[in-house]
C-alpha cells in the first residue's frame, strides 16, 4: 500500500467516524435541525481556518525561520571577517591607488540610515577595484591563504551559505585565488603576464569583499551596536582607526 493510498484510506476513516458521531447524536436527541446548524457553521469556518493557518500563521512561521537562518548566516560571515576577511581587505586596500576616491564612503557611523547604505552600495558597485600588481607580495599572500585553507573548506561545506549568493560567490573567489597561488611551483619570480592574471583574481576578491563588508556592517549597526563599535574601531579603510577606545 503506497503513501497516497494510505492517505485516502485515512481520510475515508475520518469522514466515516464523523458521520457516525452525527448519527449517534441524532439517535440520542432526534434533533436534525440542531445538527444541520452546527454542521453548516463548522463547514463555513473551515475556510477561515485555512486562511488563518496556511496564509497567515504559516507565513509568520516561515518569516521567523528565515530570520533565524539569516542570523546564523551573519554569524558565520562575522567569523569569516574576523579570521580572514578584514585582513585581506586591509592588505588589498593598501595596494589600491584610487581608494581615496571612495574612502570617505566607507567610514560608516552610527548616524547612517538605510538610505545612506543603499547609496554607498550603489557607488561601490560602480567602483573599479584595482590593486597594483607590482606591489603584491605573492609569497606573503600565499602563506596567509594556505593557513586559512581548512577554515575555507569548512565554510564551503556549509549548505546554509548557499542561500547567501554574494557571500557564496565571495568564498568561491577566495578559494580560487588560494588555489591559483598554491598550484604554482614558485611565486617569487613570476612573469608580468602571470602577475596581472593573479591580480585580476585578487581584484575579484577585493570587490566582493568590500560589498559584503558594507552589507555586514549594516547588519551590525541595526542589530548589534557593540559589535558595530568594534568593527568601526578596526575599519580597514579608516587610517585613523584604533581598537583602543579613546
Amino acid at each position: 500500500m503506497n503513501h497516497v493510498t494510505k492517505q485516502i484510506l485515512f481520510g475515508a476513516v475520518l469522514i466515516l467516524m464523523s458521520a457516525l458521531g452525527y448519527l449517534i447524536h441524532y439517535l440520542l436527541f432526534r434533533d436534525l435541525h440542531h445538527i444541520l446548524i452546527y454542521l453548516v457553521g463548522d463547514i463555513a469556518f473551515v475556510f477561515i481556518e485555512v486562511l488563518l493557518v496556511t496564509l497567515i500563521i504559516h507565513k509568520l512561521l516561515e518569516w521567523r525561520e528565515m530570520q533565524n537562518r539569516l542570523e546564523k548566516l551573519n554569524s558565520v560571515i562575522g567569523v569569516f571577517f574576523s579570521e580572514i576577511g578584514t585582513e585581506l581587505l586591509s592588505y588589498f586596500s593598501d595596494l589600491d591607488a584610487n581608494l581615496d576616491t571612495i574612502r570617505n564612503d566607507l567610514l560608516v557611523s552610527l548616524q547612517w540610515t538605510d538610505k545612506e547604505f543603499q547609496e554607498v552600495t550603489r557607488c561601490l558597485n560602480a567602483y573599479a577595484y584595482q590593486v597594483e600588481p607590482v606591489k603584491l607580495d605573492f609569497e606573503k599572500l600565499n602563506l596567509f591563504l594556505l593557513g586559512k585553507r581548512d577554515f575555507l573548506l569548512i565554510l564551503m561545506g556549509n549548505p546554509n551559505l548557499m542561500e547567501h549568493e554574494l557571500f557564496t560567490e565571495l568564498l568561491r573567489a577566495v578559494f580560487h585565488l588560494a588555489e591559483e597561488l598554491k598550484l604554482r611551483n614558485t611565486i617569487s619570480d613570476l612573469p608580468a603576464t602571470d602577475r596581472r592574471h593573479i591580480a585580476g583574481d585578487i581584484n575579484r576578491v577585493y570587490g566582493l569583499l568590500v560589498r559584503e563588508w558594507i552589507s555586514y556592517v549594516k547588519h551590525l549597526k541595526n542589530n548589534f551596536p557593540y559589535m558595530f563599535s568594534l568593527a568601526m574601531r578596526t575599519n580597514p579603510f579608516d587610517q585613523t582607526a584604533s581598537v583602543i577606545v579613546k
